[in-house]
């Protein structure tokens, strides 16, 4: 974690020893201990609850998906490939420029 050698924790103690004396430093150690574990144990919450978190969403997304997959199968379902129905209203105003058109050229003509 923080890469420490030998070397290192042995003048981390001895300066330990130094400035705290002999009869609190096991008192500090394991408060520093004590400390260390609630931390621990705070952070494996956080990332449970996160885990969690990131699960509960995934599925929430598989659902969204699903529903989109299914509204474009009803929309296929519903149209069909290729959807080659005119309303009756569309159908009456295409034959009336159709006419409309015959006129003009009969006019130019």
């Amino acid at each position: 974690m923080f890469d420490l050698g030998m070397q290192e924790l042995i003048v981390i103690f001895a300066v330990a020893l130094i400035v705290f004396g002999p009869k609190k430093l096991p008192e500090l150690g394991r408060t520093i201990g004590k400390g260390i574990n609630e931390l621990k144990k705070s952070m494996s919450g956080i990332r449970d609850q996160f885990d969690e978190e990131v699960k509960d969403i995934k599925d929430i997304k598989d659902e969204v998906e699903k529903g989109v997959d299914n509204l474009k199968m009803e929309s296929l379902i519903d149209k069909g490939p290729f959807d080659f129905s005119v309303s009756d209203e569309k159908e009456g105003e295409k034959e009336e420029d159709v006419q409309r058109e015959e006129k003009e050229k009969e006019a130019d003509g």
